[in-house]
């Protein structure tokens, strides 16, 4: 919606007309047939857009938040103000700390609000309240709100119906009495902007529980964010691909109804983007209680077997086994220096990277969860070398900077042909030292965070992208696996390997 708007000084002054003197000259005239009500009330439907903190001065903040000593007249100054310096152009918006997008909006919906309280102050006989409705598919919106109007209607009349006797000049957010300053203090809709990308956001309560699942547009990452949503937890759901993201969310909202799943863009190999997102959890959460971190690659080309032929996705593996299928894995597989260092840079340090940049967030948790999606190919039985698997097994010793090491030798082999030499594994080398690397971090991080549960976990040989569908459960199945670990009782196991949702062993 910023990214498809144009505010001119002509849009901006009628804005300000309609959205707050229009209202203001409605309420004025009707004021003295509402007074002759015996429990007159005035809703002003207003929008998460008029909360301060869009302001972007203190000093303005703080005198539209002074209910006691604001007055209309000051209020027209404002507004005039501002209508002269966006006539000015957005040097002088910025100067004075105006909203930045949609400013002429928030400005309106601020005024109103701050009008509302004036009003309910000066007419105690009266109840006048303002409300949000929600983030509603609506011409204005451009149908890319989340609420029905139905839905967000059913805000506005809980408000006009209130008992008698109930609050006045208050905000009021999709049902629930809020502050006019933050959006952090109630459940509602909030627009976030990330790069240039929209998308609505879930505003939760403190006790809510917050869970980033990375890789959640398909597979078995789109089932745990299901799951998880449907446990009550607000999940934010990222993934590379902005519009892909944006598609799962909307798929998950549409089909299971789970509308506190919120899409944020994140590549696990790339810094900014990781920055990116801490910010935006910092900022709107403050706090993050699970962390799934399910974003991988097979660090493989996939070669096609014409022996399959035309037949539908699936349907070739029928007849074989487990152990078959995987062979025909390795068969139809073929690993260069380029994928497996690929591999092991997204599987192993593009998880490690977003684990350290997230953990000051999950160390504000009460009771934070780190579930590291493994695989049944990380144990140490694939290493050929007794001595390698000793190291990776030492829980106790085995440090990060020691795994850098290891990790830098096996690209090193693997571009020299010695893999053989050194015992590390054959088929899918690249995929399996990572996962195993995966889980030596987990157990080094376990150690060193007592406070966080920390585990990794097998879902299973899965039907995916990744497995080009030759997996025996379906994402659905998998996703279980993993969510029952993000989901165990507080003081459970940390530093543990779960197979299929049972604590196993990591040889």
């Amino acid at each position: 919606m910023h990214e498809n708007s144009r505010e001119t000084y002509s849009t901006a002054k009628e804005g300000v007309q309609t959205n707050y003197y229009g209202t203001k000259h409605v309420t004025e005239a009707l004021l003295p047939l509402l007074q002759s009500s015996s429990d007159g009330r005035i809703v002003n439907v207003s929008s998460f857009f008029g909360l301060l903190r869009y302001l972007r001065s203190e000093e303005l903040k703080q005198e539209l938040d002074d209910a006691d000593d604001l007055t209309e007249e000051r209020l027209d100054e404002l507004l005039d103000t501002f209508l002269k310096d966006f006539d000015s152009g957005k040097p002088a918006l910025d100067a004075r700390g105006w909203p930045g997008e949609l400013a002429s909006y928030k400005v309106a919906k601020a005024a109103l609000n701050a009008y509302s309280r004036i009003t309910a102050r000066r007419h105690p006989g009266l109840r006048i309240n303002c409300a949000h409705p929600g983030y509603v598919k609506t011409d204005m919106t451009r149908n890319s709100g989340l609420l029905t109007p139905e839905e967000g209607a059913t805000h506005v009349v809980k408000v006009a119906l209130l008992p008698a006797g109930g609050p006045t000049g208050v905000f009021f957010a999709m049902g629930k009495e809020a502050s006019h300053y933050r959006s952090d203090c109630y459940p509602g809709i909030e627009i976030v902007v990330h790069r240039t990308h929209l998308e609505g956001t879930i505003s939760n309560p403190p006790n809510t529980r917050i869970a980033v699942v990375t890789g959640g547009n398909k597979g078995i990452g789109l089932e745990v964010c299901r799951q998880l949503a449907g446990a009550g937890i607000t999940v934010v759901l990222t993934a590379r691909d902005e519009t892909r993201g944006t598609a799962a969310v909307e798929k998950l909202r549409d089909e299971a109804g789970l509308s506190d799943v919120i899409f944020h863009q994140l590549e696990i190999t790339d810094a900014s983007s990781i920055a990116r997102l801490v910010e935006f959890l910092k900022e709107r959460f403050g706090k993050l209680d699970i962390l799934v971190n399910n974003a991988a690659i097979g660090g493989v080309e996939h070669v096609d077997d014409p022996s399959f032929g035309p037949k539908p996705v699936g349907e070739q593996f029928n007849g074989m086994d487990w152990q078959q299928r995987i062979r025909w894995m390795y068969k139809n597989s073929r690993e260069t220096y380029s994928t497996a260092k690929e591999g092991l840079w997204t599987n192993y340090y593009g998880t490690k990277h977003v684990t350290e940049a997230l953990l000051p967030l999950l160390q504000s948790s009460s009771d934070g969860r780190i579930v590291n999606v493994s695989s049944g190919f990380g144990l140490l039985r694939y290493f050929r070398s007794e001595e390698l698997k000793q190291e990776l097994n030492d829980a106790d010793n085995l440090t990060e900077e020691r795994l850098d090491e290891l990790l830098d030798t096996f690209l090193k082999d693997f571009e020299a042909g010695a893999l053989d030499a050194r015992g590390w594994p054959g088929e899918l080398a690249s995929y399996k030292v990572a996962k195993a690397a995966v889980n030596a971090y987990s157990r080094i991080m376990a150690k060193r965070h007592p406070g966080l549960r920390i585990n990794c976990t097998h879902p299973g040989y899965v039907k995916t992208d990744m497995t080009r569908n030759s997996g025996l459960l379906t994402p659905e199945e998998g996703a279980t696996h993993v969510v029952k670990v993000a989901l165990l009782p507080a003081g459970g196991p940390t530093g543990a390997f779960f197979a299929m949702g049972k604590e196993a062993s990591f040889v």
